[in-house]
């Protein structure tokens, strides 16, 4: 007599004949989990299945592997086959011709959220209308003869930039002349012992003394008889 429906063997049952693959006691009972059934009730269903041949199994050591009952499935034959793989196959091309369009459709999506909205739009240009507003401001300024910086301020800044650059050009020598005192006899290579050291030149960085010294104007020097 069949188990009835709502019992653990027929629950086993229908769960051994849907998978149709290889399984022990621990892969049902974590597939059955949501059933309630514990390993324990599991197990038992499994072994009167067995006892009643409405499943098998086969013994690999210790453990048992439980398969359905090959004999209940319809087996197709080589047209049919033939039939499923055609079926599969347009079933395939309908699935990547849906995703296409779904991706299709996020890209829409993505492009719509990434526009910017009325209101900030209009909150952009406020600001940027204010910022017209600030630099037209100063350009009225600076066209009126306005100072904007007080002459002992520019001199006073001026001073102290022409420190920096001369700092910055009187370290930039010593470690010259350090560095090719280190290196002078030095069998490495010198770009992998900078490296090493973890040093870094001012062009490993992006700055020029060079281009930074060429800011300030220079005096130029009078010639004779000038």
């Amino acid at each position: 007599m069949p188990p009835k429906s709502d019992t653990a063997e027929s629950i086993v049952l229908k769960f051994v004949n849907e998978q149709n693959r290889p399984l022990n006691a621990q892969n049902v009972a974590d597939a059955l989990q949501k059933d309630n059934l514990k390993k324990t009730a599991v197990q038992k269903a499994l072994d009167a299945l067995c006892d009643s041949g409405r499943i098998t199994f086969k013994e690999y050591g210790k453990q048992k592997i439980y398969v359905a009952r090959q004999d209940q499935f319809d087996i197709p034959n080589s047209e049919e086959l033939d039939r499923m793989k055609k079926e599969n196959a347009t079933l395939q091309q309908d699935l990547e011709e849906q995703k296409r369009a779904i991706s299709e459709v996020e890209g829409e999506i993505r492009a719509l959220q990434s526009n910017l909205t009325l209101e900030q739009i209009l909150a952009k240009q406020a600001k940027l209308e204010t910022e017209v507003e600030a630099m037209e401001e100063k350009l009225h300024k600076l066209r009126d003869g306005v100072t904007l910086v007080r002459p002992e301020d520019r001199k006073a800044i001026k001073g102290i930039y022409l420190e920096k650059i001369s700092h910055w050009r009187k370290r930039k020598r010593m470690f010259k002349d350090i560095w090719d005192t280190i290196t002078e006899n030095s069998p490495k290579d010198l770009k992998e012992f900078k490296e090493e050291l973890g040093i870094e030149y001012d062009e490993d960085v992006g700055a020029s003394l060079q281009s930074l010294s060429e800011l300030m104007p220079q005096n130029k020097k009078r010639g004779r008889g000038q």
